[in-house]
């Protein structure tokens, strides 16, 4: 079944790693909501008359940023215009400052049944560095608040390759996290992206990232402390108890159908990819005034499709399926890059059984190399007939 994905693109302030599309301007907040229910209105019969939603997730910028009238009107707009599945998952990402007692009482009143919780890390010095808005002390006490509130399936996010002088600080992290004893973790390494403050830091010598080699002990820590405690790596970045997947990311890997709402959001119907403009004021006025989404649509070849399914499966613990890579996607890896092939078995750096390519822990490590390599080496497909 497909998903619905809300893109609430405001946060109190810039974090300096952050390159997702966001304002820390609310003026425009209320008018957005509006927009975001007008968009559904436009768009109600993008994933078909037939739709039935098993997922729905609001990202952003920062959503718990939305009031309870807000939340409100966007779920009352969303059960107008879809199915909703009666065990359907509904994620809110939220930053710890904003999850007050009060603020989780209105949350466990709604249809929210799912928090991401964007704690990022416990070290006082590198939230300061990150400019999260929240203290190391308000990311413990938010989740407990939360579990207090009746949450019980509860994500949070995590930062490493944090310049620091040991691993010292990764470590601690990690125990501080289990110790909450949350279902699932997002673990993600820090990306210095042009447009964000760090990388313009970067550029003036200002910021200097670690080497690449402490970012991949880290990892290699993370993957060694997870399993000891009981988490799965179910896709490279995300780790689990048994069976608390986020079901909305493990269908973004398995290429299901998604809807999404906002600006900068992209959507996805099994051809094609649209994505929003990612400007606010246009946004609004081209969806509330012209009744138009200001959006760019990318039909996808065989070729663009075979791409994104090796990208996406290669992250996950299933790995990538050649027979439907072939059969399905029109493209013969085994016949067009045999070599290749062997070369990451004997490498250590992927396993190849029953017809199924998985990266091990060393090959997540090249992930990206692995991937290119595999995109450039796809070339045509084969015919289908």
């Amino acid at each position: 079944m497909p998903g619905l994905y809300l893109h609430i693109p405001f946060c109190k302030q810039a974090c300096h790693y952050c390159d997702f599309h966001f304002s820390t301007s609310m003026g425009l907040k209320s008018r957005l909501v509006d927009a975001l229910v007008q968009e559904l209105v436009l768009r109600h019969d993008y994933l078909g008359p037939a739709a039935t939603l098993n997922t729905i997730y609001f990202g952003g910028g920062t959503p718990s940023l939305l009031t309870e009238s807000e939340l409100h009107q966007l779920f009352e707009a969303i059960h107008r215009h879809f199915r909703v599945a009666p065990d359907a998952e509904v994620t809110l990402e939220a930053n710890p400052d904003d999850l007050t007692t009060a603020k989780l009482r209105e949350l466990a009143g709604s249809p929210v049944n799912r928090l991401s919780i964007g704690l990022q890390s416990f070290y006082e010095p590198h939230l300061r560095l990150m400019n999260r808005a929240h203290s190391a002390e308000e990311s413990r006490a938010a989740v407990l608040r939360a579990q207090d509130a009746g949450f019980g399936n509860i994500s949070v996010d995590l930062i490493y390759g944090v310049p620091a002088p040991s691993h010292a600080i990764w470590e601690a992290d990690m125990a501080a996290a289990f110790a909450l004893q949350v279902p699932h973790l997002s673990c993600y390494a820090l990306t210095i992206e042009p447009g964000t403050v760090f990388g313009r830091q970067q550029q003036k010598g200002r910021f200097l990232p670690p080497p690449d080699d402490f970012v991949a002990r880290q990892f290699e820590l993370l993957l060694e402390q997870t399993a000891r405690h009981g988490y799965q790596q179910y896709e490279i970045s995300n780790f689990c108890r048994p069976g608390r997947e986020s079901r909305h990311n493990s269908a973004y890997w398995r290429g299901v159908p998604y809807l999404g709402l906002g600006p900068s959001a992209h959507s996805f119907n099994g051809h094609s990819r649209q994505h929003t403009l990612a400007n606010n004021p246009q946004y609004v006025t081209a969806v509330l005034e012209r009744q138009q989404v200001p959006a760019t649509v990318e039909h996808l070849s065989p070729l663009d499709r075979a791409n994104e399914y090796l990208m996406t499966s290669l992250r996950t613990a299933q790995g990538c399926d050649l027979h439907h890579l072939r059969d399905t996607l029109g493209v013969d890896l085994p016949a067009q890059r045999p070599d290749y092939l062997r070369q990451l078995q004997t490498t250590g750096l992927a396993t190849l059984t029953d017809g199924v390519l998985r990266l091990t822990n060393q090959g997540k490590l090249l992930a990206d190399h692995v991937t290119l390599e595999l995109f450039q080496s796809v070339g045509h497909p084969v015919s289908s007939s």
